[in-house]
């Protein structure tokens, strides 16, 4: 046997075969076992291009967000899929990195003219998780938020007070509340909560309108879409919305129990033939009361005063905000509450296919309309506005105006628009200044603006239509000093939605107050930033808190996110 075995060794041709096949087999002994990389992993591993000297940078492609809103459909055929939807800046699993939610617009049979159209019907709303690197991972399933409504706003708060915010999304057709359960998963609790509605919701806010410590809804509902009416005017592609009936919106009370109770008509928030967009609400008057503003489409815009969480009552006209520069009711869009002047007192900005308003509010219930004057208007006007939020881009210690733009009735893309505050109540369209993003154009829709990778300036991430979303990342803003401030309520709302917020800082005076919704149909980082310049202290620190107490902080340091409780807050 031995004999023979020496025999097939001594062959010429085994003998190559162990020429080739030894240094294969050694080297591969060597080599690290396989191994399947994760999808956490690959993000970990994944590297940001660097600054490329402009301001905003578009670094989608690296951030591991892969995201289109889709509208559904294989072509815009009607208002509801033109309307788009919004995003949201969240920590949703309380790490101290902002996370994104995104709506989609997926598939409806009532709006989708094309039935049979399968990669339209398999979208999904969307959860990112921040991963700290400056990269996303999707997590919309491990965390069970991949609703398929057909999407439109979202708008966080803390409705239960346990420290993690929820989600709220405004659909066509039934909405969702999904509740955090504080593990990294939500639970969806809408049919118990009692907020669904059944209409064509679209912007949606957040506020505890009697300051019982818990945050109230405030829903804002559009039309009663029609989808066998087709007369109109062939170039515009489809009817506007004056061709149907409009819808009230709805003020859900929180019960305090995990159920809502609606009193819009108790409240006198009731008008039958709304059609709303954007919602806002901020304390105008400084009254200690949040008040709520409603940009409605092609009609005026309602201003609910907040009489002291008693009762509403409509003042849109009478303070000058119902209509825009010369007395017409525009297709308005967004709406942001701001202090653009730094006189202490909530500005508002609503944008429009138009001029857009700029409206200046004067200290005795009234605004002037500043848009012409401030430098605003014309540069507005060859574009439809959508997003629109007041932003310290440069943290010069003013705020700044951030636009996204989009066609109306076409998915034809416009360039977005950046207007920097001069400080003299000026403001200077300076896009083309600050990057090359700014010349390309999108179907843009909404935006949620935030410090998503904690270095001291404000990013962006902007929704557009049938194209994928952006992540536009600010390099240069934090060339300045700057304070963010985290706001932990006890007494008030968790949130503290509704605080008061003054700080002073080498003599100049900025004041701002928390809010959830900012914008179209989305919510913005919910910490307060401000930028410093040059100085390097804040002075002081003022917060009025929605239960009435005022908390004072003094020789703060820049350059850090300060977490303000109110339980801390000195008793005189």
């Amino acid at each position: 046997m031995i004999e023979k075995l020496k025999s097939v060794f001594s062959l010429p041709g085994f003998r190559l075969i162990l020429i080739i096949l030894v240094p294969i087999l050694i080297l591969g002994a060597c080599q690290p076992k396989n191994k399947t990389t994760t999808s956490t992993e690959k993000a970990k591993e994944s590297v940001l291009p660097p600054p490329n000297g402009d301001y905003f940078q578009d670094i989608t492609k690296y951030s591991g967000i892969d995201f289109i809103r889709t509208i559904g459909d294989e072509h815009l055929s009607n208002l509801v899929e033109s309307d788009g939807g919004g995003a949201a800046f969240l920590d949703y699993d309380q790490d101290g990195y902002l996370d994104i939610y995104v709506s989609n617009g997926n598939y409806n049979k009532t709006l989708s003219r094309n039935q049979e159209h399968p990669a339209k019907k398999d979208s999904e709303n969307h959860l990112f998780r921040n991963i700290h690197n400056g990269t996303f991972q999707d997590v919309t399933q491990k965390a069970k938020v991949g609703d398929r409504g057909y999407g439109m706003g979202v708008t966080v708060g803390d409705f239960d007070n346990n420290g993690y915010p929820d989600i709220y999304v405004s659909n066509y057709g039934p909405n969702v509340l999904y509740k955090n359960n504080g593990n990294g998963t939500y639970t969806d609790v809408t049919k118990r909560a009692g907020v669904a509605g059944n209409d064509c919701s679209v912007g949606a806010v957040w506020l505890d309108y009697d300051n019982d410590g818990y945050l109230d809804l405030y829903v804002g509902n559009y039309i009663k879409f029609d989808p066998k009416y087709n007369y109109y005017y062939a170039p515009d592609g489809f009817p506007g919305p004056m061709a149907y009936d409009g819808t009230p919106d709805i003020l859900y009370h929180n019960r305090g129990d995990g159920t809502f109770e609606d009193v819009t008509k108790a409240m006198h928030v009731y008008n039958k033939d709304g059609r709303a967009m954007g919602v806002g609400a901020a304390d105008y008057d400084n009254d200690g009361y949040v008040d709520i503003f409603v940009s409605n489409d092609h009609m005026i815009n309602y201003l609910y005063h907040n009489n002291q969480g008693k009762i509403f009552d409509e003042r849109g006209t009478a303070s000058g905000v119902g209509f825009n520069q010369v007395g017409e009711a525009t297709i308005s869009m967004s709406v942001d509450f701001a202090d653009y002047n730094n006189d202490g007192l909530m500005d508002l900005f609503v944008s429009d296919n138009a001029y857009c308003s700029l409206h200046r509010n004067e200290g005795n219930g009234v605004f002037s309309e500043m848009s012409y004057k401030a430098g605003i208007a014309v540069a507005c006007g060859q574009f439809v506005g959508w997003a629109s939020s007041f932003l310290d881009y440069d943290n010069d210690g003013d705020l700044d105006l951030f636009k996204v733009n989009g066609e109306l009735k076409h998915l034809y893309g416009q360039e977005d628009q950046l207007f920097e505050n001069e400080g003299n109540g000026k403001f200077i369209d300076v896009s083309t200044q600050r990057g090359a993003y700014f010349e390309d154009e999108h179907v843009g829709r909404g935006a949620c603006f935030g410090d998503y990778d904690n270095d001291g300036d404000i990013d962006a991430y902007i929704v557009n239509l049938e194209e994928p979303g952006v992540l536009l990342r600010n390099n240069k803003g934090n060339q300045n000093n700057w304070i963010t401030l985290s706001l932990i309520g006890e007494t008030s709302n968790r949130d503290g939605v509704g605080a008061r917020i003054s700080i002073n800082s080498e003599g100049k005076k900025q004041y701002a107050q928390k809010k959830s919704s900012s914008g179209y149909l989305s919510t913005n980082d919910p910490r307060v930033h401000f930028g410093l310049g040059k100085n390097n202290i804040v002075d002081t620190i003022e917060v009025i808190w929605p239960s009435g107490i005022v908390q004072k902080l003094e020789n703060i340091k820049a350059n850090q996110v300060l977490t303000i409780k109110e339980s801390e807050a000195k008793t005189p």
